[in-house]
Parts: structure tokens; sequence; C-alpha cells
């Protein structure tokens, strides 16, 4: 018998019949077939359910350290999805992406029928921003983005997506965090220096307790207002070659990323969605592919 189906009915019994053995047995008969359906149900779905991982904050940060590592180079292809003011070119971009650890990144986006939109490039805390279309190129510091204007917006949001994918959401050494549970999630709050009378909240990472993957991230403001929200879906292994560590199943989750990323700006200027078709990771890097000479 199904569980998909209606447990059987018990039909109600007429009077006349009341005294009859037979239909007696035949409704406790009846009943018990119901009884075994209900908890044969309930216990296929539990045995379904993957048991919740324990994990304490210290293993959670090693496991981010470790994902981080994982992943020297990546190169990648998107398509993204623009609402709202985020990006003042086009609401459809197709891009390009290659990251070499420790921080070098280029960023390239096209339009539908591939005329170039944009180049980011940023290496260390220096950072190029080429737009053909507009004419103009910027460069600077990373820590002062003040010549990008209305720019330096779009551009920090996307490299705050990306983190996901790169696993550059590493806990620093300078900062700190605490761990808690949020239903069958983990929250990993993240504190930075005090600044400005805060209280050094900088991002939350949400892990799920099946894989311990970043499932969840919000970047906080020095006042602890949200940023930004970003959410990974879609996580599908990447690349065969990733160093072994103790454990058989974090040998495996270490290259699995999200192939779907959704950001929601937190000042409410609109949103995007990154789909990434492909991602290939630890294969050399030639120069011209980081924009280098």
């Amino acid at each position: 018998m199904s569980c998909s189906h209606n447990p059987p009915l018990i039909m109600a019994r007429p009077r006349h019949f009341s005294h009859f053995p037979m239909y007696r047995l035949i409704s406790a008969l009846v009943l018990a077939i119901t009884l075994l359906v209900v908890i044969g149900c309930a216990t296929g779905r539990a045995k379904d359910a993957p048991p919740l991982k324990q994990a304490t904050a210290e293993e959670l940060t090693a496991l981010l350290k470790q994902r981080e590592a994982a992943l020297q180079s990546l190169k990648g292809l998107f398509s993204a999805k623009v609402r709202g003011g985020i990006l003042p070119i086009t609401t459809r971009v197709e891009g390009t992406l290659y990251y070499e650890r420790p921080n070098a990144l280029r960023l390239r986006g096209f339009t539908p029928i591939g005329g170039e939109l944009f180049e980011f490039l940023q290496s260390d805390d220096q950072f190029t921003l080429r737009l053909p279309t507009m004419g103009r190129v910027l460069s600077g510091n990373g820590s002062d983005t003040g010549e990008m204007g209305k720019l330096a917006r779009p551009f920090q949001l996307s490299v705050w997506a990306m983190s996901g994918v790169l696993g550059t959401d590493a806990v620093a050494p300078f900062e700190t965090v605490t761990l808690s549970e949020d239903g069958d999630r983990y929250r990993l709050d993240v504190f930075g220096p005090l600044t400005n009378g805060g209280n050094g909240l900088r991002r939350r990472l949400w892990f799920d307790r099946q894989r311990l993957l970043v499932v969840q991230a919000e970047r906080l403001t020095d006042s602890g207002n949200i940023d930004a929200s970003i959410r990974y879906d879609d996580f599908r292994p990447v690349g065969t070659d990733a160093v072994p560590v103790s454990s058989p199943d974090s040998a495996q989750d270490r290259m699995l990323r999200p192939f779907k990323i959704s950001l929601e700006d937190g000042r409410g200027e609109g949103s995007v969605q990154i789909m990434f078709h492909e991602l290939i990771p630890n294969q050399p890097l030639k120069p011209s592919d980081l924009g280098r000479g």
C-alpha cells in the first residue's frame, strides 16, 4: 500500500451489524492496517531525511578555511539578471569570471549579443574598472572607492556575491565568531573591530546541517543594518583534484560550489541573480586571463 494514498477509511458501523462477530473482526483488521500504514509512512519519511550534523564554531571556521584553500584558481561562465538600479547598464548580463588565489579577480560583462559592457579587475587592494560603453577607465585603492562614485556599490555587491563561489568568506585572523542554532541550520556571526559605536558584527553565515554548506549570508553595516543578503543554491561538484583531508565527506564537500546566487541589496536598490553555466577550478591561468599584460 503506497504512502502517497490516503489511509483507508473506516466506515461507520450500522447498528444492526453490531452483534455480528465477523463485522467486529473486519473492523479491527481495517484499524490495524490503517495504523500500520500511518506508522510506515512516518518511519519512511524519517529514514529519508539525512541526520543533522553537529559542529562547533571552531570546526565551521576551519571548514571555511579548508574550502578556501581547496581553490587555487577558477574560471567561470555565468548569466546575471539585474533588477532595480544596481547596475546602470542593462537588465541582463553574460559574464566571465577569472580568479587566482589569494585575491586576483577579473569580471567581464557582455550584452546577450556579445558587446562588452564592463571589465572589473582587482588585485590585492587595487582595482581597475573599464566601461567601454561610457568611455571611462577608473582605478584606485579598494579601500577608497570615491572615484567610482555610484559605480562602487554594484561592484562591491558583485565581489560579495562571488565570495560563496570563491570561498573567500573565510574568517580572518582578526575576526571572532559566535555560533547558534537557527532551526535546522547553524548561524555563524562574525565580528570585526569595533567602529562608530557598533557591536562589531560584520556578517552572518548560515550553514545547512546536512552537509555544512553556506546557504545564506548577510553583510551588515556599522549600525547593524543589513547591507546585503545573499542566498546560495544548486550546489554541484567542481573538479576532481581537491587535496584529501581527514574526513571523506569533507574532501568531497570542499569542492561543492553554488551554481545559483541571489543577492538583495539591503538599501533597497535592487537585486541580482547569477546563474553559472560552467566552473573550472585549479587550472593554470595565463596573465592575459587576469587582464595583465
